[in-house]
């Protein structure tokens, strides 16, 4: 069941005081960007955090789920969404322990046909 695009602006509109919060569309599902660092998911109409030292200590209650088959295992929020500042606190620490994002290579691809 991919994720209905209301549930999906519910949840940014909810995770606005993080700061630059955005999602991508992915196989029917989003990837959740702050400050262009993936820090979760949303499948299914759920939010998952990637699961992260800064993470762990800021839930309640940490409940762990798959946002795909394969993935690794996340932390599934629930608690959360509906306190938007703890839901922004809890971005932010995932964030911050999260590496900075790689630097796109602006060259242009060499030519392999000569």
């Amino acid at each position: 069941m991919a994720t209905d695009p209301e549930t999906m602006a519910f949840l940014l509109e909810q995770m606005a005081e993080a700061g630059e919060v955005r999602a991508r569309r992915m196989f029917g599902e989003y990837a959740v960007y702050l400050h262009d660092k993936v820090v979760g998911f949303v499948c299914d109409d759920r939010l998952f955090l990637k699961r992260t030292p800064g993470a762990l200590a800021r839930v309640s209650r940490a409940v762990e789920g798959f946002p795909y088959p394969g993935a690794k295992p996340h932390l599934l929020i629930e608690d959360e969404i509906d306190a938007p500042e703890a839901l922004a606190a809890l971005l932010l620490a995932v964030a911050d322990d999260l590496p900075a994002p790689r630097q796109k290579n602006a060259e242009t691809p060499q030519d392999l046909t000569r």
